[in-house]
């Protein structure tokens, strides 16, 4: 009579086993689930940093084809799309992007920043204008004031500068957009201010420190500024003051700054020296 009960037992143990082990299973592949989405999100930061722009795009290419309705592959197809110089392609996933049910407004400002980059201004004005005002970023800021910028609007442009600087701990690069446009304007003092502030933010760009030399150039300061620079920096410098001289009418200074960039060249300075060339050409024809 005792052996139907024990094999009772054995059968309710190796069924509690069973449903034990799927239990166990379930948990393990869960486990694999959450360790594989945390891998690629640190393989798609990757991506979008320190990666080849190419492979990136490669990358993010082929989670889309497998993930198609994934947002956030989309903005790093996007992301990685500019990167590698392709804005026109870029602006294509990042309306796939905004057409997306969980598309926020900044995946239009990126979508307005593609524009941009591809040269597409009204499309662009047409996007940021979809943009609802209580949305605040830098980087809509940033997009409205060279938008405005392009349409000459000047009173805009300077008000959107003014709220981008303020809405970045970084602001040397707007800063430095700022200065151009009122360098493009003819307002030279109040371009070299800008550069010099954008300066004090990242003393180590160079795009700031030629167009403070333009700017500095064109009301005829002929002198470098004191700002850091390296002694290659410092005779590129002064070829860019050299042909804004010439530029200007004003050719012995413009001569002399260009002398004095091929003397301080480390190495041969062959843009300065067939610059001299073209000059004294010209002159004795």
């Amino acid at each position: 009579m005792r052996h139907p009960v024990f094999a009772l037992l054995c059968l309710g143990g190796t069924v509690a086993l069973s449903a034990c082990q799927k239990d166990s299973d379930a948990q393990v592949q869960r486990a694999l689930k959450d360790v594989n989405v945390i891998d690629e999100t640190n393989l798609n930061d990757v991506m979008l940093t320190v990666a080849d722009p190419n492979e990136a795009v490669s990358y993010f290419t082929r989670t889309l084809e497998e993930n198609p309705d994934r947002i956030d592959v989309m903005r790093g197809l996007a992301r990685s799309l500019v990167r590698a110089q392709k804005p026109t392609e870029a602006a294509q996933v990042w309306r796939s992007a905004v057409a997306h049910t969980d598309a926020t407004p900044e995946d239009r400002v990126m979508l307005a920043d593609a524009l941009i980059r591809s040269n597409q201004w009204p499309e662009a004005k047409a996007e940021l204008n979809l943009i609802p005002p209580t949305h605040e970023s830098f980087d809509r800021y940033r997009l409205e004031a060279m938008v405005a910028d392009s349409d000459k609007n000047w009173k805009k442009a300077d008000s959107f500068y003014e709220i981008a600087a303020g809405l970045t701990t970084k602001p040397a690069g707007v800063l430095n957009n700022w200065g151009f446009s009122k360098l493009t304007r003819g307002e030279h003092s109040g371009a070299e201010k800008l550069f010099m502030e954008a300066l004090t933010y990242d003393p180590a760009l160079f795009t700031a420190k030629n167009n403070l030399v333009l700017a500095r150039a064109a009301q005829r300061k002929y002198d470098l500024p004191v700002v850091r620079m390296t002694q290659t920096e410092r005779a590129e410098l002064l070829y860019s003051m050299g042909l804004a001289a010439i530029k200007q009418g004003d050719v012995s200074v413009g001569k002399g700054l260009l002398n004095q960039a091929v003397e301080t060249h480390p190495k041969h300075f062959e843009a300065a020296v067939r610059s001299l060339e073209a000059l004294d050409a010209n002159v004795k024809m």
